[in-house]
């Protein structure tokens, strides 16, 4: 698998927090993309979606895994029944790996983490990992799914 070293750009964001199983993630996200249908922020070039993973599943109790979902907005975040906030993703050095396939089972996290980490020399940053999710939409088929996937770095 491919990874570069690069500098990821502070973004504000529009997000709402997922703090739970993962099987129950989509329920969370739905409520972002249902903030986002209604401001009609439709452009994926504009408005990139995101998730800030804080906890490994695979190693972690299911009701404490945290996941920001977030969608990329510069303009003010107006109180609202979805319960979206205002956020920012922090500028920072970081792996960035690409996975295509299902958003399930993300084959560039898993080797960031657990092979290109321990062999990289480089050390791990007290922030999330950043998934950008390239493409999404109900006509994204599972095998076609693009996610960038951002490993902080010290």
């Amino acid at each position: 698998m491919q990874v570069s070293i690069v500098t990821f750009p502070e973004t504000p964001v529009a997000g709402i927090r997922h703090l739970g199983p993962p099987s129950q993630e989509h329920d969370t996200a739905r409520k972002l993309i249902a903030w986002k249908i209604e401001r009609r922020l439709l452009d994926q070039a504009r408005y990139r979606m995101y998730g800030l993973h804080y906890t490994d599943p695979r190693k972690i109790d299911p009701a404490s895994h945290q996941v920001d979902f977030c969608l990329s907005y510069d303009a003010a975040v107006e109180p609202n029944s979805q319960g979206i906030v205002a956020m920012t993703i922090p500028g920072m050095r970081c792996a960035l790996a690409r996975d295509i396939g299902s958003r399930l089972d993300n084959k560039a996290a898993q080797y960031l983490f657990d092979e290109w980490l321990p062999r990289s020399g480089e050390q791990m940053a007290g922030l999330p990992m950043v998934f950008h999710y390239v493409n999404v939409g109900p006509n994204v088929q599972e095998h076609e799914a693009i996610t960038d996937v951002y490993l902080p770095l010290k």
